[in-house]
């Protein structure tokens, strides 16, 4: 096995445990493969820990054990990060719920590993070089703890930057679309191999719960709504108006779907057309208004455009809701930290000239563990405001 040694006064922080090492931290490459598992080391041979190398990346490892003894890596070895992951999973998540993360990469102490599991199916996301080459202990692992599909979703991007060379599709035996399964007893339909991320997005669960507690008898706007999520938890609730706006004719075919599975004439209706555009055209005097868009930061450098999106939809929700209304507003961009986007909606209230309080700080859920070592695995923020 290679080492990677860090330049001398860069281990501080490989010794407070974040798992990145940045380029700019290397002494020397160690000669091996991208993907290989590698030593960490100080400049004085003092080992670290073990990750994984990817020469080509910024980040040249992503440290998977951090330890100061040489262990054995073995198939065993990434099982137990699996069954470690499911029994943190059976002690956090809710009844009458088998839509979950089970395993959510530096969270789970697993770097490169998103599995979402779907009822009886997970879905994977490998994505990084390294944890292609380890793939076949993690689908193993994934059968142990009583999965009986599995489909891999591999990212077009995943491919270019890290080289992953495995393509979208089932492991083994397949699956018929779309599964049906639940969320706090919410019955959703789920199409892992059309739909986006790994099918849906199960990180607002606690939030959608949360919307539910306020919607009894009011006009609910759910924008970037894909599948209808909060949508269902609004209508559940006893909502008298509930309006999903997307701009993915797909995505509201199958919020319609879900709606028709949970009720039966449902106060609902659906609309394919830009979010910025009908919250500018619509006259509804909406008591609650969701603003859950797509990360519209994917790295550093979009950073200033995205605070202007962010802005500008918040902005337009604080002019166009009706006084003593609710706005649940996130942003799930990783660049965009939590001071950042208060900041954002801060400067939207100030324009909209609205008396706007902070009601809660919402964020994902338990079983999207946050490496504390790791604060970028944080990436979910968001605020219920109350707006006079």
């Amino acid at each position: 096995m290679q080492t990677l040694f860090l330049k001398s006064g860069r281990e501080r922080s490989l010794v407070n445990r974040h798992p990145w090492v940045f380029s700019g931290a290397v002494k020397t490459l160690p000669i091996a493969e991208n993907g290989e598992i590698v030593k960490v080391c100080t400049n004085h041979n003092e080992l670290l820990g073990y990750g994984f190398f990817s020469p080509n990346s910024q980040i040249t490892s992503r440290v998977f054990e951090f330890t100061s003894t040489e262990i054995n890596i073995d198939a065993d070895f990434w099982k137990q990060k699996v069954h470690r992951a499911f029994n943190l999973r059976k002690l956090v998540l809710p009844a009458n719920t088998n839509i979950y993360r089970l395993m959510h990469a530096e969270g789970d102490f697993l770097p490169g590993v998103i599995i979402d599991v779907y009822d009886d199916t997970a879905v994977v996301q490998l994505l990084i070089k390294g944890t292609e080459l380890i793939s076949r202990f993690i689908f193993d692992a994934i059968g142990e703890v009583g999965v009986k599909y599995i489909y891999l979703k591999t990212k077009q991007n995943t491919q270019r930057l890290e080289n992953v060379g495995m393509e979208s599709g089932w492991v083994g035996a397949t699956r018929s679309m779309p599964i049906s399964a639940l969320e706090n007893g919410v019955n959703f339909l789920v199409d892992v191999e059309k739909g986006q991320k790994t099918g849906f997005f199960i990180d607002q669960r606690e939030n959608r719960k949360i919307l539910g507690e306020y919607s009894k008898g009011k006009k609910v706007l759910n924008t970037f709504s894909y599948s209808g999520g909060f949508s269902l938890y609004a209508l559940a609730s006893g909502a008298s108006l509930v309006h999903s706006v997307d701009s993915s004719k797909e995505a509201i075919d199958m919020c319609d779907q879900n709606v028709a599975a949970n009720f039966n004439n449902a106060p609902h209706a659906s609309y394919v057309q830009d979010v910025f555009d009908f919250m500018k055209e619509n006259n509804e005097d909406y008591d609650i208004m969701v603003l859950d868009p797509p990360a519209f930061a994917k790295n550093a450098k979009a950073v200033p455009n995205a605070s202007r999106g962010y802005k500008n939809l918040n902005l337009i929700a604080f002019k166009t809701i009706k006084p003593g209304g609710l706005v649940f507003t996130f942003s799930c961009s990783q660049h965009i930290d939590r001071d950042l986007f208060r900041k954002i909606v801060f400067s939207a209230a100030a324009d909209a000239g609205r008396n706007v309080r902070i009601l809660k700080q919402l964020t994902q859920p338990e079983d999207h563990p946050i490496n504390i070592f790791h604060p970028e695995g944080e990436y979910l923020k968001g605020l219920l405001l109350h707006v006079e």
